[in-house]
This record gives structure tokens, sequence and C-alpha cells, in this order.
């Protein structure tokens, strides 16, 4: 749940912008399983999926693809009270008329937050991907992309972004909780995709503390 570059301390964020109510991959899977576009799970839920090292989690990371956002939105449509996220501020973006979702949700925001009602709880923080069911598209670079099919991996029956692809989104922040996921995944990596994101910190990030944990690991 982020809104700008400003860092505010829990209660300071439930003041400005209301409390969330804690969810998890679980409960994704229960909300979206009648959704007929493309969804996954980010973040550090994500890692945790693959890791199997537990930790505290702020939101659960749900991802759909913009370029299938009006099918996102007909099926929220009635259900959820929805806000653009962007900028460091947030915007309705519809109510109970599906033709306010404009292009605040397609242009103007990384993504769009879910409660029931103005008076309850944040409940899903959705983040636009770019890209399209075909294909994954890293969203600081459109040049960096992959098949879907290898971006994405299935644990009991929910979709996951892959822990590479997920330390690459992280490094960037490197905050403590990014570095206890890296240090949590990089060893269970496979050669082949270690050294993918070996490959995309020097090109993205070329003085990242984890380039050399990784090259000391890099396959022959």
């Amino acid at each position: 749940m982020t809104a700008g570059s400003w860092a505010p301390t829990d209660e300071q964020f439930e003041s400005v912008y209301g409390p969330w109510r804690p969810r998890t991959p679980d409960d994704v899977r229960t909300f979206l399983e009648a959704y007929d576009g493309r969804w996954f799970i980010a973040g550090g839920w994500a890692i945790e999926a693959f890791t199997g090292v537990s930790r505290r989690h702020d939101d659960c990371d749900v991802s759909v693809l913009r370029s299938e956002v009006d099918a996102f939105r007909a099926f929220v449509h009635g259900r959820y009270d929805v806000w653009a996220a962007g900028s460091g501020a947030l915007k309705p973006i519809f109510a109970d008329d599906p033709a306010t979702f404009d292009e605040v949700s397609h242009e103007g925001s990384g993504q769009v937050w879910l409660r029931p009602a103005w008076n309850q709880p944040w409940e899903y923080d959705v983040l636009l991907a770019p890209g399209d069911a075909k294909t994954w598209v890293y969203k600081r670079d459109p040049s960096i992309t992959m098949p879907m099919s290898e971006a994405l991996w299935t644990k009991d029956g929910i979709p996951y972004l892959r822990p590479e692809i997920q330390l690459l989104y992280k490094a960037r922040g490197l905050r403590p909780k990014d570095q206890q996921d890296f240090e949590a995944a990089w060893p269970l990596l496979d050669p082949v995709r270690r050294e993918w994101l070996h490959e995309m910190l020097l090109r993205t990030l070329p003085d990242h503390r984890w380039i050399r944990t990784l090259a000391e690991r890099r396959p022959e």
C-alpha cells in the first residue's frame, strides 16, 4: 500500500488514509476465483510461498493486467469502493457508474485500492501490471520481458510472481524486509534463474550490493 515517497508511521498512515484489513493469498484466491482475467500475487507473500520462511506482512500485493483493467472493473463493480493510488494521492475512480473508470486507472495510476464501503477498512491493493496474458513486462524497464508462463508459478492453486523477478523489484527499495527476503530466496534459486537476476541487476542497478553475492554462486 503505497502513496508517494513519504514513509509515515502506521498511526500516521491510518489517520490519513484509513485502516487496512489484513489479507492473505488464500483470501485473494477466494476473492478472484470467478475472475476471468490474469492475476497473480507479488511482494513479500510471493517470496514466502517460494521459501517457506514466514515474516510479518503489511498487506497482500495482488496484480492484474492493465490491458485487462476493463474486465477487472466489471468484476468488482458494485462490490467494492475503488480508488486510484498514485502521485501521493487517492482519487475515487468509480462508484456505481462504470463509466467513471476512466483514464485515471489506465494511465495515471499504478494501483487501485479496494474497500467494501467508505466506512470500512481497505482490503486489497491491486497493482496494474504492464504486459498481456502471454508476456510479462518489467514496469521499470519495458525492454525486459519474459513469457508469462515462465514469469509465474503456482502453489495450492494460487499464481505467484517468480522470486527472481520479485527480488529485482525489491532491489531498488532495499528495505530491511527486502534484504530479509533476498537472504531467504537467493540460495534456493536454480542456476539459470540466479543468473537472470544477476544479469538484470547489472543492467538496471549496476552498483547494487546483491550483485557480488550472486556472482559468487554463478553457474559454470
